[in-house]
Order: C-alpha cells, then structure tokens, then sequence
C-alpha cells in the first residue's frame, strides 16, 4: 500500500468509495452517521484537493481510501476537554478517513492512520486530533486499538448533519 498527496484525476474514485459508503449505511450494514445528501460528498473531496491537503492510498493501483490532513481544528473541538492544550500550531488532524467497503478488514484504516502519524512527525507536530460519530464503534475501536483516547463527547451539528454526538480523540507522540 502507498500513500500519495490526491490529484484532480483521484476525485471520481474518492466519490464513489463515499458513495459506497452511504450504500452500505443505507443497508445497514454500516453505521458511520453521515448523510448522502450533506457529507461527504463529492464537493467534501473537492474542496480539500484544493486545499492540498487530501491523500491517498493505493493497493495494486487502485485508490482505496482518502483522508484529510490538515492543522484545521473544527469549530466543535473548542468544546471538548482535552487532556492537553496543546498550541494550535503544534496540532495535526485527521478528517473524513474513509476505506473502500470492499478493503474493510484488510489492514488500510490502520496503515492510514499510521501514515497521518508520520505526517505528524515530519511536520513537528506531536499533539494528533480526530473525530467521530458515536455511532461509529468500528471507527471508534481502531482509533482505541491504535492509542487514541477518547478526550469527549460533543452535542452538535456537524457538517450539517444535525443531532450528532461526536467523539473527540487525541494522542501524544
């Protein structure tokens, strides 16, 4: 698996798999908490290539996740008990990983999160932030697993999406 800085070409693919993503929820196979017609979408993918701070990793070619990464700290963190308060400057944070549902249990949710460490470290920044929907325990259970601590639970409407409990995580390197 490699990872790589997303390019206009990646975009299709970025929407299908967010795309794939609502599919299973709708089924009801997953249960992430976002919402086809607000987040993400397509202009979500668009917004951070041009921001220049979207990846991706590929297996065999084929792009199979995305991510934002970013010092950006959403409004919503500013309510969340953090173990540490750590200079704005000195925080990275993960947005909107997402895996192909096909690459679900195939190890690239954990070598992504691995890959935003390492991103931290060459930019000197030792304090990580994330998020996520309470709902989402598989999401939850990996950032667990890789030694993130939950810091809080935020009310609030989150990219639009209303009535979301968000899980605020952090980790020091």
């Amino acid at each position: 698996m490699t990872f790589r800085r997303a390019e206009v070409r990646d975009i299709d693919t970025i929407a299908a798999i967010y795309d794939e993503i609502h599919f299973e929820e709708e089924a009801g196979r997953m249960r992430i908490g976002w919402d086809r017609a607000v987040y993400p979408t397509r202009a979500t993918a668009e917004t951070a290539l041009r921001a220049k701070d979207l990846y991706v990793a590929e297996r065999d070619g084929r792009v199979i996740a995305a991510a934002r990464i970013n010092q950006e700290q959403v409004p919503e963190y500013a309510n969340a008990a953090w173990a540490v308060d750590a200079p704005p400057e000195r925080v990275l944070v993960l947005h909107t990983l997402v895996v192909s549902p096909r690459e679900v249990g195939r190890g690239c949710g954990r070598a992504f999160v691995r890959f935003y460490e390492d991103c931290a470290r060459r930019r000197g920044c030792p304090f990580l932030r994330m998020d996520t929907n309470e709902i989402n325990i598989a999401a939850r259970s990996l950032y667990r697993g890789l030694g993130y601590r939950e810091a809080d639970i935020v009310d609030c409407c989150f990219n639009g999406i209303p009535g979301v409990r968000l899980v605020c995580l952090e980790k020091e390197l």
